[in-house]
């Protein structure tokens, strides 16, 4: 590669990442405040490192992306490849790429990259993707080229990226106030980072686990309405696995459906069907970061990975517009508070104290069942209430999320076991609390 070429390839990705709001300094030079591969944030030295052993490394562009938070081999050897171009080592980075290729032939981005080393030998270019090359073909020519180029620039962002989207060292994502003791995995997305996050449950606490890129829908976030392309925000869980087998080539290594519309976006009157977590066709790596019609869709070894951490019927999904990460303090005081309120819902349902069992819900209150509207729940546990002599209410498996896309709503799940003079009854409930004047009160109650 000739003396200017290597600067100016260097110089093109060094835009791109500035575009991506990353410091290149900063990522080829502190390794020490990187995230390492399978070492919990925070934890100091490297996973599976014998005891006395020297951690610290020359930050080299080798080391350095090995020691950044990246979720598969694939993507660490791509983001080997374009610290080595930054470093002007378009050679080391050119036998990178090449091995990326030769291991992941879809990987439509990396191509884009080699493509550009390539070039670079011939001639100076001026911008990742070349698109000067692309301006001065004629009008005949292919005409999504731009946009195929637009999106794999859009990809290279969000992957660069996601090197600053490692969970903050002893922050939590706030979304997650308690889970149900069976749920071993959660999973989070966060949407302006293209990222999907696992977290696993030990000991009723949160440690991160591991994350993949993802992409969203192809008009963004906040779904609306039936064919908007566009991904939904809220806490769901996966309620079905598709396997491969059953399903057409675009959706890859299989599906995961998750139960949007849920309650509450039946209420607001959001509407649309089949959104799923799934993989890509077998002709592809993966796609753009908005790219899909609203489902979250990850490469095919990602989700392969991600499969045997799903419970069906059990694993939350929030998906939020980014991760809001907080100290686990805060989030264990809005547990508590939000707990509290729950304990005397159930405490004033059990004491047969309609007055004070009502005042637990708020003048918006809405039901799945026949009461729709807070008058005619009033009603209807006023006649029930009236044939009791006692009532025993147990709760167990509590689930407790903050929505992420509507301010002070939290979404309670568990199993209630009532019981009666005349009833003995056990069913899986869901409600959703809203903090109205700085009291949580229900919004919505029925069965999940």
């Amino acid at each position: 590669m000739n003396a200017l070429a290597a600067p100016v390839v260097a110089l093109s990705l060094l835009s791109l990442l500035a575009s991506a709001g990353i410091a290149l300094l900063l990522l080829v030079g502190l390794a020490e405040d990187v995230h390492v591969p399978g070492k919990t944030p925070g934890s100091g030295g490297s996973a599976g490192a014998a005891p006395g052993a020297d951690t610290a490394a020359p930050a080299s562009a080798a080391n350095t992306a090995a020691s950044l938070r990246v979720s598969s081999e694939v993507e660490a050897s791509l983001v080997r490849g374009i610290l080595e171009i930054a470093r002007s080592r378009p050679d080391v980075a050119l036998a990178e790429i090449d091995q990326v290729l030769l291991d992941n032939p879809n990987f439509r981005l990396a191509y884009l990259v080699r493509g550009d080393l390539l070039l670079a030998r011939a001639r100076p270019i001026t911008d990742f993707g070349n698109p000067a090359k692309a301006a001065a073909e004629p009008a005949t020519g292919p005409p999504d080229r731009t946009e195929r180029i637009d999106d794999l620039r859009a990809e290279a962002r969000a992957r660069l990226s996601r090197l600053a989207a490692e969970p903050p060292p002893g922050r939590v994502p706030g979304h997650i106030l308690q889970l149900d003791p069976r749920q071993r995995y959660a999973i989070v997305v966060d949407s302006a980072k293209s990222t999907l996050y696992v977290f696993e449950q030990v000991e009723g606490r949160l440690r991160y686990l591991k994350d993949y890129y993802i992409s969203v829908g192809r008009n963004g976030i906040d779904k609306m309405f039936e064919g908007d392309k566009r991904t939904p925000l809220g806490v769901y869980h996966v309620r079905a696995n598709l396997p491969r087998q059953k399903l057409p080539d675009f959706y890859g290594s299989g599906a995961l459906p998750i139960n949007y519309p849920n309650e509450l976006d039946r209420i607001e009157g959001r509407t649309g069907h089949g959104i799923w977590l799934h993989g890509v066709p077998s002709d592809t790596f993966a796609r753009p970061p908005q790219s899909s019609d609203g489902c979250v869709v990850l490469a095919n070894a990602d989700f392969d990975a991600l499969l045997p951490l799903v419970q069906i019927g059990l694993t939350p999904v929030v998906i939020a517009p980014r991760i809001d990460w907080v100290d686990a303090g805060a989030v264990e005081a809005t547990r508590a508070s939000l707990a509290r309120a729950v304990e005397a819902w159930r405490r004033d349902w059990e004491g047969r104290d309609m007055k004070a069992y009502l005042r637990h819900y708020s003048p918006a209150f809405s039901s799945g069942g026949a009461a729709r509207d807070l008058a005619a729940w009033s009603e209807q546990k006023g006649r029930v209430n009236a044939s009791k002599t006692w009532v025993r209410i147990g709760l167990r498996n509590t689930s407790m999320f903050l929505d992420p896309n509507r301010d002070n709503l939290a979404v309670v799940q568990f199993e209630q076991d009532y019981a009666s003079n005349n009833l003995n009854q056990q069913m899986r409930k869901r409600q959703y609390w809203k903090l109205e004047g700085g009291t949580w009160r229900i919004v919505y109650e029925g069965d999940a």
